[in-house]
Order: C-alpha cells, then sequence, then structure tokens
C-alpha cells in the first residue's frame, strides 16, 4: 500500500494527468439475459472500455481467482462496504488488504442516525480511512445516513474531509425532484463540490431505475449535475488522481419488469449509453 496519501482523493500512484475512469458495478451484472461465470462478466466489462470494477469484496475462498482474473484484463478494484460504526470501516479494509483496492465505497447505517450522532460517526470514518491511508467515501443513497440533503450538507460543513460518492438517483427519487427546485440547487452544490466518486443512475420521482431515454429533460439534468462534479473535482486535482464513473443498475426491484416476468430494458445497453453520456460530460469539461 502507499504511504501517506490525500484521502480526500483516488489516486492510483502513478504520474497520468488526473483522469475519469469508468467503471462498471459487480451488482449489475447480476440477472442479465444469462447469469455469466465470474470470467465472463469481467471479460465483457473489460471489452467495452471499462477500466474497473465496483463489488463487494469476495470470499476468502475465490480471491486468488477474482485477482488473477482483474490483473488479466486489467481491471481496478473498488470495495463496497455498509459500515455501522468506525470499526466496520477498519475490520473491512484489514480483511480486504489483499485486494489491491483503489478505494471504499460506503453506504453508512443509518437514516436514524442524526446530528452529533451522525457527525462523530463520520468523522470517525474519516479518521478510519486516514489511518489506513485509504480513500473513503460516503455514498448518497435512501435509508441511510445521508438520505436527508439538508442534514448531509450540515454533515459536509461540519467535516471538511468528508468525500461523497455521488448517487443523485435516491435525491430525486425521495425528494421527487420531478422539476427543477430552486432551494435543492444549493444543497445539491455542496454536495458536488465534496464528490470523489459518481454512482450513474437515472430516477424519477417515483422510480429508482429508469432508462436514459425516459425524459430527455431529466438526462439533460443529471448530465448537468454530473458535468458540475467533475468540473468541480479537477480543480487542484493532482497527476494520479482519478474520479471512478460506476454504472451501477441494479436487477428488479430497481430494473422494471413486466408481466411476463423479464425487464422492460437491457441494463447492459443501457450501462453502455450511460459510459458514453460520461464521456461526452468530460470532454466538455476538459475542453473548457
Amino acid at each position: 500500500m502507499m504511504g501517506k496519501i490525500d484521502i480526500t482523493r483516488i489516486n492510483d500512484g502513478s504520474n497520468r494527468p488526473p483522469r475519469l475512469e469508468i467503471h462498471q458495478s459487480m451488482w449489475a451484472m447480476m440477472e442479465l439475459e444469462a447469469e455469466l461465470s465470474l470470467e465472463a462478466k469481467l471479460e465483457r466489462i473489460a471489452g467495452a472500455g471499462f477500466t474497473g470494477i465496483l463489488a463487494r469484496v469476495p470470499e476468502i475462498d475465490v480471491r486468488d481467482e477474482w485477482k488473477r482474473l482483474l490483473n488479466q484484463y486489467s481491471l481496478s478494484f473498488g470495495s463496497h462496504c455498509f459500515p455501522f460504526s468506525a470499526g466496520d470501516l477498519s475490520a473491512h479494509i484489514q480483511h480486504a488488504a489483499d485486494m489491491d483496492m483503489l478505494y471504499v465505497n460506503g453506504q453508512v447505517a443509518d437514516s436514524f442516525v442524526i446530528d452529533e450522532e451522525a457527525i462523530d460517526l463520520l468523522g470517525g470514518l474519516a479518521a478510519v480511512s486516514a489511518a489506513h491511508s485509504m480513500p473513503f467515501c460516503v455514498e448518497t443513497h435512501r435509508g441511510k445516513i445521508t438520505q436527508d440533503l439538508i442534514r448531509t450538507v450540515q454533515y459536509a460543513q461540519a467535516l471538511p474531509n468528508l468525500r461523497f460518492t455521488l448517487d443523485i438517483s435516491h435525491y430525486v427519487l425521495a425528494g421527487e425532484m420531478t422539476e427543477k427546485q430552486e432551494k435543492a440547487e444549493p444543497l445539491l452544490d455542496v454536495v458536488l463540490q465534496r464528490t470523489s466518486a459518481i454512482h450513474s443512475r437515472l430516477s424519477s420521482g417515483e422510480q429508482i431505475q429508469v432508462d436514459a431515454g425516459y425524459s430527455d429533460a431529466m438526462l439533460a439534468r443529471y448530465e448537468q449535475w454530473w458535468t458540475q462534479a467533475m468540473r468541480y473535482w479537477l480543480q487542484g486535482a493532482k497527476p494520479g488522481d482519478v474520479l471512478p464513473f460506476v454504472c451501477e443498475l441494479g436487477p428488479a426491484p430497481y430494473a422494471i419488469r413486466g408481466q411476463d416476468g423479464r425487464e422492460l430494458s437491457s441494463r447492459w445497453e443501457q450501462a453502455l449509453i450511460l459510459k458514453n453520456v460520461a464521456q461526452a460530460c468530460w470532454k466538455r469539461v476538459t475542453a473548457e
């Protein structure tokens, strides 16, 4: 593992210019048209131009296979965890120390932890991240400590090192933000300024996951948010810094099924659309 690093940045230790990397969620690879083997999934991901994955840490008995295949397909690894305490995060990082993780994404429990208790918990998680020199991003998510946008901004203001995995779909759904809401935008902007990773999914005010073609106006809003988060991230970015943009389209009940039990659209094809959208957003920002 690298020495002391800036834990507010995800960095691969290289001298490469700061860059966007588009990753695929392994959760999103579940229940596609056929259940694929691990190697088939990683081969498809790499073949489509993704450069990394987000997944739970594999069990010990299959970990060597995971590491071999990740190396074979030149895919980086971000891990996913669900900490209730600073000790949970510390144990997660130590348990996965042999996985050469790029960063840890956390859905922090739970939505009933608020105010000073929440600040203490999030501060403890940031301290663990620093102690292990492992970047840790708190995902904005319904049912978790970040489910309330107003309180999430208060936590960010109280904790300078708090960094987010931006998943705006949860705020659009939970707040029924189908129309532009002037009061929400300044709050979202605080989160965008603290974004170190992005999870891409479009939601409406009623459904957590809809196709990119569901609404041109809604897609344009997500593009604006993602582009602004990228713009903020580039400010002060250093060599080796990586901004993971994770395509995270989940199986049912996130995906909508018809009466025949089949999903109404192809999540894989939708992931490729989101990949193209991310590349266009990045091109726009870097051309400025």
